[in-house]
């Protein structure tokens, strides 16, 4: 009877599930059905009716996105941004994640403490005195300026995840490392970072979403030559329904490599969660 009870409610929360996906999945299924409509269709019904004909759908839409030089470029833009702004988050927060957990070093303390501290601090707030230093130090509207913006604004979090997660790592086993003679380079390389590779790999996604879909930022850091896609598609809506054959392919375009990244990482990535409430 505990067999049957336990198998009907492992049936009824995998029923759930699925059920929430396919109602999470609908925004994106209706994206890409409008992103394969003519504007005339789409001006005539919801995306929904392309189903009864779904022969007038066509990759028109997708052809003509790739000839608009401004959504490719603005395409090329945010890889720019999210891939450096993302790398660099990773690799500065990993060594300064173990050297507030592991080194001995003067202000130590004090120093993880302004970390934390930066962590309540809303981006806002900084968006116009950084704005004025970029532009004394020639980096407003440049690529570069944005990625610093993201990597300035990302750390803390960064650091102070990747922190707390390496000092649960056992202290037995990098004392016996050093007592093995290697070095504290050696040490993070060869045996802190493969152990840290969940929390890193959470990090990863959790950055790379924020940069890749952030507009807040580039649309005040970035100029016409620099601008990302969020930003680009923002300035290409004049009228939705006479513009939908821009609009939706590149929205779609914007949204789906976060879903791949997304999906690509997820066991890494609810590693990485479950890892704090399993220690």
């Amino acid at each position: 009877m505990n067999a049957v009870r336990r198998g009907l409610g492992n049936g009824l929360v995998q029923a759930v599930l699925v059920v929430i996906g396919l109602v999470w999945l609908t925004p994106l299924a209706g994206l890409f059905v409008s992103s394969l409509r003519s504007s005339q269709d789409t001006a005539k019904g919801g995306w929904w009716t392309a189903l009864s004909s779904p022969g007038r759908l066509s990759f028109d839409n997708y052809t003509a996105l790739l000839k608009n030089s401004g959504i490719t470029q603005a395409f090329w833009n945010t890889v720019l941004i999210s891939v450096p702004a993302t790398t660099l988050v990773v690799v500065i927060a990993a060594l300064a994640g173990y050297a507030f957990a592991w080194l001995d070093f003067p202000l130590r303390e004090p120093l993880f403490l302004l970390v934390v501290a930066l962590l309540v601090v809303p981006v806002q707030i900084g968006l116009l005195p950084v704005a004025k230093l970029f532009g004394a130090l020639g980096l407003f509207g440049t690529i570069p300026g944005v990625v610093l913006f993201h990597v300035a604004y990302g750390l803390p979090f960064a650091v102070f995840l990747l922190r707390n997660y390496f000092a649960e790592m056992p202290k037995e086993m990098l004392e016996a490392a050093r007592m093995d003679g290697g070095t504290e380079w050696r040490i993070f390389t060869r045996l802190v970072l493969p152990v840290g590779r969940p929390a890193i790999a959470s990090l990863a996604i959790f950055q790379f979403l924020w940069v890749w879909n952030d507009m807040l930022v580039a649309l005040l850091f970035a100029d016409s030559s620099s601008q990302p896609l969020t930003v680009q598609l923002q300035s290409q809506i004049r009228q939705f329904g006479s513009n939908i054959d821009v609009l939706a392919p590149g929205a779609f375009l914007s949204l789906i490599v976060p879903v791949v990244v997304f999906f690509a990482f997820q066991k890494h990535f609810v590693q990485g969660v479950m890892a704090g409430s399993v220690k």
